[in-house]
């Protein structure tokens, strides 16, 4: 089924963009997304989008030791 949407152009240039990062269509990035909105996705989806966050997130501590209590420093 095609459907036809209204989309502004800022947001649409960044999905292209992210696309090609993904090294996918729009298309497919449009329509995994709906999938994913709509409770359909797959572990290989999922573990994929983890992967390239990971890569494009990288996380560098700049060599600093992180302890267990860190993380919940103020949340107690």
């Amino acid at each position: 089924m095609n459907v036809t949407i209204a989309v502004e152009d800022d947001l649409l240039e960044r999905a292209r963009h992210l696309a090609r990062r993904r090294g996918v269509s729009l298309q497919e990035l449009i329509r995994d997304q709906l999938r994913l909105l709509a409770g359909e996705r797959s572990g290989a989806d999922a573990a994929r989008e983890l992967l390239d966050l990971m890569e494009a997130h990288g996380g560098h501590s700049g060599g600093r030791k992180w302890r267990r209590e860190d993380a919940y420093q103020g949340r107690l």
